[in-house]
């Protein structure tokens, strides 16, 4: 059964234009090509990935955070009531007023009690500024080496400036292209980070495009590893160059952001606007997607491969335009405003104390001075006139 499915699945003219297949991807005349058992690799990669990167963060980005003035937040721990924290787990985080009614009938606690121990329950659930910016850090180190390494890979093979030229010649028929160590180790390393990414996503601080970023990492994986297996190395090559080229601008501006260095975040994040908006809206579909899509039917038949390829890079391509959407929304609040570049995938309360818990105690207090203590909404008229030590 399972040989019947796998041999369904790796046809030839399933992966490949007529006239081609796993044959012609042979080693021979001392020519190497990709093999399909090579991915394997990537697996042990992504696991030392996550030791690196555990090592990195203690070692490397917590001393750096604490050069830079970047401290660990301090929350403030709710008091233990069994019947609130089963509702958050369990049911909601956020409960509506009806909600807090009834939870302040079952706990005894005020409403405006209720309100404060599920703000401050879930200030603790929310990333720490240090562990957002070790964060930040690591993926800064990876993006700018992985840029550095593209650079090098590209210059290894000596891809045309015309990506077509290159990938007609090489990709389209693959007994033409060898493969290089450069290549071959450019390709391990980006999926086994990616694959780390995977693994530890349960443990990274989440955004508001969450579920965008997942889609972007499975896309990223399955292109990397189908264009390996048909032999597509140079034009993958290229497709992984483009999206390292801005993104350690964008972990960088973070780092300087974490940090309070509003000019630098500022600054580099414009750079990292306009280097994305060229590289992911211009030559990735006008370049890349075009030589992919649009040339090869003009010398061979459209089959499976190519329509499995080229969907995943319109995938990718259309969360570019998901996040270039907000990139220049940001943009133009602080060029036309000048207000602070802020992130706004991630959730505005991510604060160490919400500033109307401020305002509501502020308040409290002020309405305390006022017209005394207050019990439940209501005041406490104190007719002895004298303090209770």
């Amino acid at each position: 059964m399972l040989s019947e499915l796998s041999e369904w699945f790796w046809q030839e003219r399933r992966w490949f234009p007529e006239g081609l297949g796993w044959a012609d991807l042979e080693d021979r005349d001392g020519r190497v090509y990709a093999k399909a058992r090579d991915l394997w690799v990537a697996l042990p990669i992504a696991l030392i990935f996550l030791i690196i990167r555990q090592i990195f963060e203690r070692m490397v980005a917590t001393p750096l955070a604490s050069l830079l003035g970047v401290e660990d937040t301090v929350r403030l721990k709710v008091p233990h009531s069994p019947t609130l924290e089963s509702y958050y787990c369990n049911i909601t985080k956020n409960p509506t007023q009806s909600s807090v009614a009834s939870l302040c009938k079952k706990t005894g606690y005020s409403e405006r009690q209720v309100q404060r121990w599920f703000r401050r329950r879930r200030n603790q659930d929310r990333p720490s500024l240090l562990k957002k910016f070790r964060e930040a850090s690591w993926r800064f180190t990876f993006y700018l080496l992985a840029f550095i390494a593209g650079l090098a890979a590209l210059i290894d093979v000596m891809i045309c400036t015309n990506c077509y030229i290159d990938f007609k010649i090489n990709d389209l028929y693959p007994p033409l292209q060898t493969l290089l160590p450069s290549q071959y180790w450019y390709y391990m390393i980006e999926l086994g980070f990616y694959g780390s990414l995977l693994f530890s996503v349960a443990s990274d601080v989440k955004r508001k495009d969450f579920k965008e970023q997942i889609v972007h990492h499975v896309a990223t994986i399955l292109l990397i590893s189908f264009s390996w297996c048909v032999n597509y190395i140079r034009c993958g090559t290229l497709i992984m160059l483009v999206h390292d080229s801005s993104d350690y601008l964008l972990e960088s501006a973070k780092m300087f952001n974490y940090a309070g260095w509003r000019n630098a975040c500022n600054y580099i994040f414009i750079v990292f606007a306009a280097v994305f908006i060229v590289t992911r809206l211009v030559i990735f579909p006008f370049w890349i997607i075009y030589c992919t899509w649009v040339y090869p039917v003009t010398i061979y038949k459209p089959f499976f491969g190519y329509y499995f390829f080229n969907g995943l890079l319109m995938t990718l391509q259309c969360l570019h335009i998901f996040w270039a959407i907000l990139i220049i929304r940001i943009a133009i609040r602080f060029l036309t405003n000048n207000e602070k570049v802020d992130d706004e995938r991630s959730d505005k309360d991510e604060t160490d104390e919400s500033e109307e818990e401020g305002d509501e105690e502020a308040g409290e207090k002020k309405h305390m001075k006022k017209n005394g203590p207050v019990q439940n909404g209501h005041t406490v008229h104190n007719n002895n006139h004298r303090k209770r030590q």
